[in-house]
């Protein structure tokens, strides 16, 4: 059981709620201080402060001021009018994160709400209801507010949920688990959808993926690299600590980690003096994407413990409005992530050209058993190619455009969820990149010796192996590709990271 209390959550624990289905529920200290708040909100309605979100209009509307009879009403049609996202919807994994990320941002206790709209959301959550949210229409300024209106529409009954695998309305399905539609109070319905939680769940999972991504390339990148028979001199540990990075450092340590005991890799001067960049940079370029993931990460654990709606409410009763909903510090996370994961797949590309050129490898053209009459792994590449190429253009950065919205109010805003979008998709790409060039450095091998690779990677090759068979004769690769992304997806391979233990999952 994962206990919120809106600002402790980690990563790690994000990843066994939405992965694992770990349960979840609020700690007593953290509802104390949303009943304080609430009471705040009460106050104002019953005094007819004039206070934004709650006795006014919102965006351009604020200046329009609200009866006391109608307040309720208001936060029904703000959710209402804001529900118009389009597209497809967000993956499953990521509106559960979003439903986590929204209860414990809400138990800071600085939005105002009632304990009821925490308990309908970790309800939610615990009995696995997750809301389809379309995943176009956010700006990342007033926050998310068109996907988390789509969040909130399913707590009042509203919408469509993804419900033991199928997409169900709402109200059918809180009829079938018994579930009351939330009733709205003052506030709770702007408490709900002004923030950053579409763009920062959607941002936690990209995150967690690349992390697990960054660990498989350079498991991958060691099979090559014995396919290519490598001078293993370039990883020593002399050359990276004078450059003095250590994410670089770390990389080349375990580089050498992989290769240990390997009968394949060369010394200066056995085959060549030195090898190509992308054999011979391997710490530098993952080094430099692992220096991201760093940043990114930091970034993302303030975010998921943050209060980011508007306005925000104090100890002591002062109602402040501010601008924590605006996107930006997640914008330029999500772009700086896209670019160090699409140079992943950059030189993997080039690591799969030079397995299958002939000119380069010294292996058989295209690694085909039967040159000229089977094309092999000719085409492998191409479609490397593309994905690397399509990456290119999701890597432009979002977060350099903005428009302006609501009459001009909203003058400037961060692209934080398109940022996150592309980032998602790139990453997707990236993990097909590697499968492609696991499936050339397998082959390779074929043409070495596989029992002379290092005990790890001989683990990834005889695993590698159960899953896609040596081309043998040439067929449909496409499915090989997707055997091994989802075997990707699906697998940390932590275990090749121990010193002892070379298993791999």
């Amino acid at each position: 059981m994962i206990v919120l209390d809106g600002h402790s959550l980690t990563l790690e624990q994000v990843a066994k709620v939405v992965d694992e289905g770990e349960m979840v529920t609020a700690s007593p200290a953290s509802i104390e201080r949303v009943k304080a708040s609430q009471r705040e909100v009460e106050k104002i309605v019953e005094e007819e402060q004039v206070v934004y979100g709650i006795t006014t209009g919102f965006g351009k509307l604020s200046d329009v001021y609200i009866q006391k009879e109608d307040v309720e009403t208001l936060q029904y049609n703000l959710i209402r009018s804001h529900a118009c996202g389009v597209g497809e919807p967000f993956p499953e994994q990521v509106s559960r994160a979003m439903l986590l990320l929204r209860a414990n941002a809400l138990l800071k206790g600085h939005s105002g709400v009632r304990p009821e709209v925490i308990e309908q959301l970790l309800t939610l959550l615990n009995r696995h209801i997750h809301p389809v949210i379309p995943q176009q229409g956010s700006l990342g300024a007033s926050g998310d507010l068109a996907p988390l209106s789509h969040l909130a529409l399913v707590l009042i009954g509203e919408g469509k949920v993804f419900y033991k695998g199928k997409i169900a309305a709402t109200r059918d399905v809180f009829q079938e688990e018994g579930i009351d539609p939330l009733r709205l109070s003052a506030k709770e319905g702007l408490a709900l959808i002004n923030g950053t939680q579409a763009m920062t769940a959607l941002g936690v999972m990209a995150y967690l993926e690349a992390e697990k991504l960054a660990y498989q390339v350079e498991a991958i990148a060691a099979l090559t690299f014995e396919a290519l028979r490598g001078v293993v001199d370039a990883f020593e540990p002399e050359i990276h600590e004078a450059r003095g990075y250590p994410e670089q450092i770390e990389v080349a340590r375990r580089m050498r980690m992989f290769l240990q005991g390997s009968k394949l890799v060369t010394r200066q001067g056995q085959l060549r003096v030195q090898d190509a960049y992308t054999l011979r940079c391997i710490p530098q370029v993952h080094g430099a994407t692992w220096q991201t993931l760093n940043y990114v990460k930091d970034k993302l654990q303030i975010e998921i413990n943050a209060a980011t709606d508007n306005p925000l409410i104090f100890k002591d009763g002062k109602v402040l409005s501010g601008g924590n909903f605006h996107g930006q510090p997640i914008a330029l996370a999500m772009d700086y992530l896209g670019i160090a994961m699409a140079e992943l797949a950059n030189i993997s590309e080039r690591r799969i050209e030079r397995l299958v050129n002939p000119q380069l490898s010294g292996l058989p053209p295209f690694l085909s058993p039967q040159p000229g009459l089977q094309s092999g792994a000719m085409i492998l590449q191409y479609t490397a190619a593309s994905l690397v190429s399509e990456n290119k253009t999701l890597a432009h950065p979002a977060s350099v455009d903005s428009i302006p919205s609501s009459a001009n109010q909203e003058d400037h805003v961060s692209m934080g969820t398109t940022a996150a979008r592309h980032a998602y998709a790139i990453i997707t790409n990236v993990r097909r990149v590697l499968a492609i060039e696991l499936i050339c450095a397998l082959q390779a091998v074929e043409f070495n010796n596989p029992d002379a690779l290092a005990p790890r990677t001989y683990a990834i090759y005889k695993a590698g192996r159960e899953i896609v068979p040596p081309i043998r004769q040439d067929r449909v690769l496409s499915e090989d590709i997707e055997r091994l992304n989802l075997w990707l997806k699906k697998g940390t391979w932590t275990h090749l990271l121990g010193e002892s233990n070379v298993s791999v999952c």
